[in-house]
């Protein structure tokens, strides 16, 4: 079901058309959903960042993990009429109000927060490209929740449903618009 109802369902099945799956990257047996496609069209970006924008409700900030979750968080925090913070991988801040070491599917990656943008109290929805295994939506929202904010819910593009990746957030409200 997507955020606006069934009224969108058909331009979802395009964002979905447009979905490319590349096989064995970033390693042997990954099979990696590509947005690229979808961001370089303006009516199916237009689509996906309305309906993630439509579950962000009254929170204060959107917080976009790196890197694509960056594009699609500023967009969404502009239909949301909020702020966006980036979530970036280690060493990309000059001023750090925190760090989160992370599995993922295959490998280990850092997350850090920006110091000085999160201030206690605030509210913050966090929006990624794609929910795989749960250990990046974990650390991001792990970071923000260290910094005294309160997450109000977790937003993807994509689940790739089998690995159970919203598993790993007990007691965020997780929203996807496409499952694989």
């Amino acid at each position: 079901m997507t955020a606006a109802g069934d009224d969108s369902e058909y331009e979802l099945e395009r964002v979905r058309d447009l979905v490319r799956s590349v096989p064995d990257y970033p390693e042997p047996g990954v099979l990696f959903r590509d947005l690229t496609p979808v961001l370089a069209d303006a009516e199916a970006f237009a689509t996906l960042t309305t309906e993630l924008a439509a579950w962000a409700g009254a929170a204060d900030l959107v917080a976009g993990v790196e890197a694509r979750g960056f594009l699609i968080g500023a967009a969404v925090a502009l239909v949301a009429g909020t702020g966006v913070v980036p979530i970036r991988k280690a060493g990309k801040l000059p001023s750090v109000a925190g760090t989160r070491t992370y599995d993922l599917e295959y490998g280990t990656a850092t997350l850090e927060l920006p110091a000085g943008v999160v201030e206690p109290g605030t509210t913050v929805f966090v929006v990624d490209d794609v929910l795989a295994t749960g250990g990046t939506a974990a650390a991001a929202c792990g970071l923000l929740t260290d910094a005294g904010a309160e997450v109000t819910g977790f937003a993807t593009v994509i689940e790739l449903a089998a690995l159970r990746g919203r598993d790993k957030l007990p007691g965020v409200e997780v929203h996807s618009l496409l499952s694989y």
